[in-house]
């Protein structure tokens, strides 16, 4: 149903028309004076205006050159209804950018005609300035990383894992990117005693599953939702196409690549040279960033998956975190950590 803004100071004429048009299946907005009127049109966005022109505190007039001056009200059809039937009042409105010009008294027929066939002309417009902008936006392809990633949300396919849901596994072919929507998810891979390695932790707003774009090279690792997850995914073939129309995405891309590559070395590096007191303190606080908890909120997460991304046995960590818990260093109670010492935890060698 079509929104009509209806700004009128005579009571009985403003009250009988706004009947007329609720009788034509429109729903109607009234206004007093044309300073109610402006505000009104910017509280409600209508899809059409009717406006009289001699009016207190704004005239018809102001309320034509208000909306006109803002970016969210100057496209709203506008019709000027007035008692003024010179041709250079007529003149002006219409200079003033109003899309017709009715004097009253006027028939039913006729304001509804006019009201019809101004809504039929903005939507036509509005169609083919967004047919227009697509286009545009079509031709200038994706611009940086920030408007890849709403690509991604408002044209891949929705996916939603629990957790402990396999995303993909090893080996398998890699025939989509991925965008994280909500949620947390490992990477990992099993060693040559079938022992599981994490190699990274992935939040909201990172990719996963980049592979060659050169052919269906498989998956190099698995992923498993760490919590529920919700994910958007897009083709290798469809990625390729956006980053082929955009050099500065493309880097863009290699430089979150770059930044991953770093991280898994650091802990990589980590786990061949740190004690285990460190690399358990980290790998605690590499969670509690990544799940985006505060010091004093509890992470909730199994001691596999934490001894998995410190590289150490199941059983060292336990043995850790209850020297950590004797230290005060944190809270455990039952899978739940919360960190209680944060600097003296970031300290730890």
């Amino acid at each position: 149903m079509k929104t009509i803004l209806l700004v009128e100071d005579d009571l009985a004429l403003r009250e009988n028309t706004a009947e007329l048009l609720e009788l034509s299946d429109y729903n109607v907005i009234t206004a007093p004076n044309g300073q109610v009127g402006i505000d009104m049109a910017m509280q409600h966005k209508p899809d059409i205006i009717v406006c009289d022109i001699m009016m207190p505190l704004v005239d018809g007039y102001g309320v034509l050159e208000a909306l006109s001056a803002n970016q969210e009200t100057m496209h709203i059809p506008f019709i000027f209804l007035s008692a003024k039937t010179e041709r250079s009042e007529v003149r002006k409105g219409m200079d003033l950018g109003a899309d017709d010009y009715l004097t009253k008294p006027f028939e039913e027929e006729e304001l509804i005609s006019a009201i019809e066939s101004r809504l039929a002309k903005s939507e036509i417009l509005n169609k083919a300035i967004s047919e227009e902008s697509k286009k545009k936006n079509e031709e200038e392809g994706v611009r940086n990383l920030h408007e890849l990633k709403n690509f991604f949300d408002d044209n891949g396919e929705e996916l939603l894992f629990s957790k402990g849901d396999s995303i993909y596994k090893e080996g398998a072919h890699s025939n989509k990117i991925y965008l994280i929507l909500e949620g947390v998810i490992k990477s990992h891979k099993m060693d040559e005693k079938g022992k599981e390695l994490i190699t990274a932790l992935h939040k909201a707003d990172d990719f996963l599953g980049f592979t060659s774009f050169i052919g269906t090279v498989p998956y190099q690792e698995s992923a498993t939702a760490v919590e529920n997850v919700t994910l958007t995914g897009i083709s290798k073939e469809h990625l390729k196409e956006v980053l082929s129309k955009s050099t500065n995405v493309s880097l863009e891309i290699m430089n979150v690549l770059t930044d991953n590559i770093l991280e898994i070395k650091e802990q990589l590096l980590q786990m061949a040279y740190s004690s285990v007191r460190k690399k358990t303190a980290q790998t605690i606080l590499q969670f509690s960033e990544v799940l985006n908890k505060k010091s004093n909120e509890a992470i909730k997460i199994s001691r596999y998956d934490l001894a998995s991304v410190a590289g150490i046995a199941t059983e060292s960590l336990i043995r850790t975190l209850s020297g950590f818990k004797k230290e005060n260093l944190i809270e455990i109670e039952g899978r739940n950590i919360k960190i209680i010492n944060l600097e003296a935890l970031q300290e730890i060698e």
